[in-house]
């Protein structure tokens, strides 16, 4: 069963974002971008390079370069478990 976005944070996930630059098939002087996103954990980034990996197997433009972010939606400090909520008014 697969985890929801908020059990992935909570056990350390972040959203990463990369961006792949990659030479057309048919144009080898034009550079294009592809934006990929997807929960993973840093510093190993087991999705951004089984991505990666599947991006060279399968994919016939030749990556030039790939640009990446990591940023953890909750870290420490910035998530407290509340029991009661009150309203005024």
């Amino acid at each position: 069963m697969a985890m929801s976005e908020t059990e992935m944070m909570l056990k350390g996930y972040g959203l990463t974002t990369a961006e792949m630059f990659y030479r057309m098939p048919d144009f080898h002087s034009v550079l294009n971008t592809f934006v990929w996103q997807d929960y993973d954990v840093a510093p190993d980034h087991p999705r951004l390079f089984k991505f990666i990996e599947f991006w060279q197997e399968e994919i016939e433009g030749k990556l030039h370069s790939v640009r990446f972010t990591h940023r953890k939606m909750i870290a420490s400090g910035e998530w407290r478990n509340v029991t009661g909520e009150f309203t005024l008014h």
